[in-house]
């Protein structure tokens, strides 16, 4: 069964700590990683939307988040330990590489593997074309509650909002929209003592493993049954550094 279980990604403590918890569940699961989109691309793409002031407010902040995750390793590596989390991947993890999620060569891939389940974890949108040629259920692990915070650092944007309730995380349906795929599970959960924007993926992963799990389970299962929650919904990218300042100051989220 477990070589049937296909997770797409970036990579990340975060989601190696999500796929090791399926590998543990499932078995034998291939994990295919993507080179990163480029930081100017990304920006460039965000300044035809919000302007480029906005977009090196944003810059600001994920230099900042960058350098933190730095400062911030003894702290990590506590969540992880507390929570039981492998961070890293495995030495006998089947990893494989491909430039990006919607390429030529991740839909080659696909074919020969013929997943009977893809979740996709920290990657970049997939093409309707490229959705269209997936051979089975594409579910997507989001660290934020949808459909209210889509997007980027949704546990972040729940308490920087006022919103803790909502500091949780999603296994959706993937659609051709950022998020708006309908909803399998959810979790909520609380942000420790001490923790900060490059902290809080691993946070959420620590809560989601079962989530996750359990989204795989049901498409294996064929027993998927997307909902949607009442509630706004609404697209996040990474605050401006103004902001995240003024945030961190009055209100203590970091």
């Amino acid at each position: 069964m477990g070589t049937n279980i296909v997770v797409v990604t970036e990579g990340g403590p975060h989601i190696w700590a999500i796929a090791n918890a399926l590998a543990d569940r499932f078995g034998k699961i291939t994990v295919i990683v993507e080179t990163p989109e480029s930081k100017r691309a990304l920006l460039t793409r965000r300044a035809r939307k919000q302007g480029w002031l906005s977009v090196a407010g944003q810059l600001g902040t994920m230099i900042l988040v960058r350098l933190g995750k730095r400062f911030f390793t003894r702290r990590a590596d506590r969540i992880a330990r507390e929570s039981g989390l492998e961070t890293a991947p495995r030495a006998d993890q089947s990893i494989l590489e491909v430039p990006s999620a919607d390429s030529p060569e991740f839909l080659a891939t696909i074919e020969r593997l013929r997943p009977a389940v893809i979740l996709l974890a920290g990657c970049r949108l997939l093409s309707r074309h490229t959705l269209a040629a997936m051979p089975c259920p594409v579910l997507n692990y989001h660290a934020g509650i949808t459909p209210k915070y889509r997007g980027m650092n949704g546990g972040y944007w729940a308490l920087a909002t006022g919103d803790s309730e909502n500091f949780g995380a999603t296994v959706h349906l993937v659609d051709a929209g950022v998020d708006t795929g309908g909803v399998l599970h959810q979790v909520r959960g609380r942000p420790g003592p001490g923790d900060n924007i490059a902290l809080y993926a691993l946070r959420l992963a620590a809560i989601s493993r079962d989530i996750c799990i359990q989204g795989v389970e049901d498409a294996l299962d064929g027993r998927l049954a997307p909902g949607k929650p009442d509630m706004p919904s609404k697209q996040w990218y990474h605050p401006t550094i103004w902001f995240y300042l003024w945030t961190g100051l009055t209100k203590g989220v970091w």
